[in-house]
């Protein structure tokens, strides 16, 4: 359990935001946005695979939603807290091991991503009649929030400056967001760009929170989003412990 400390502090934090309706509104108003511009806009007038493109729409929001949200919250919080408040050292110096800290901050940042993503499904079932989640919805959504909340520990413990953080997320996250099989399938992309965008963690997200029924394509997109999450999980652990700053 000495990763519980990490994550009720992360938590405690949190929980101050949840007060203000400035963090609600601003964990709900981008993903909002693309959903009047993009579903509503065009909503049932596109069939995007045997299914109207407002259907089709929602899910890749609640991944990109659940992307944004785990990744930002945990590099913006550890960038912060070990370049200025100086408050990580403490972790680093008290007798918890670096996997433990690790667990600490991923689990916080998935409960902010699923806080996120939540809301999102909210307003999915209010604007379509013909949304739904399933259990292996609720697992990929899991399983994105963890691999993201990983890979914001690693930009977290790499950042040089707050400003590096931003950095990082135009060059991973944006790209990710509109290239990743959100918006538009990935079969509908230009097969030079296909290697590049199946490279992509979110893009195997997007075919898996969107199979009802989970096959043969879902699973190894699932199970390579378990490889990529331990790979994440392992280096951000190496960088915790090899920190000396």
């Amino acid at each position: 359990m000495d990763w519980y400390p990490v994550f009720l502090k992360e938590i405690l934090h949190f929980r101050r935001k949840l007060l203000k309706l400035g963090y609600i509104f601003s964990a709900m108003v981008i993903p909002i946005i693309y959903l009047v511009a993009f579903g509503l806009g065009l909503g049932r007038r596109v069939n995007v695979g045997g299914m109207d493109y407002l259907s089709f729409l929602i899910p890749g929001l609640v991944a990109m939603s659940s992307m944004n949200n785990s990744y930002s919250w945990v590099a913006s919080s550890l960038t912060l807290n070990r370049l200025y408040f100086k408050t990580f050292q403490i972790f680093i110096q008290a007798p918890i091991r670096p996997s433990a800290i690790m667990a600490g901050e991923v689990l916080a940042g998935m409960a902010k991503g699923l806080f996120a993503s939540s809301l999102i499904i909210i307003v999915g079932f209010v604007a379509s009649d013909h949304f739904s989640i399933s259990c292996f919805f609720v697992i990929t959504l899991l399983l994105n929030c963890f691999l993201f909340a990983n890979l914001g520990v690693i930009i977290g413990m790499r950042a040089k400056s707050h400003e590096d953080t931003s950095t990082y997320s135009n060059f991973l996250i944006m790209p990710m967001a509109f290239f990743s099989g959100t918006f538009f399938p990935v079969d509908k992309i230009p097969l030079v760009l296909k290697a590049v965008v199946y490279i992509m963690p979110l893009t195997h997200t997007n075919i898996a929170i969107r199979k009802p029924v989970p096959d043969v394509e879902s699973c190894i997109s699932f199970g390579l989003l378990l490889i990529y999450s331990l790979v994440f999980f392992i280096y951000g652990s190496r960088l915790i412990r090899e920190y000396n700053e």
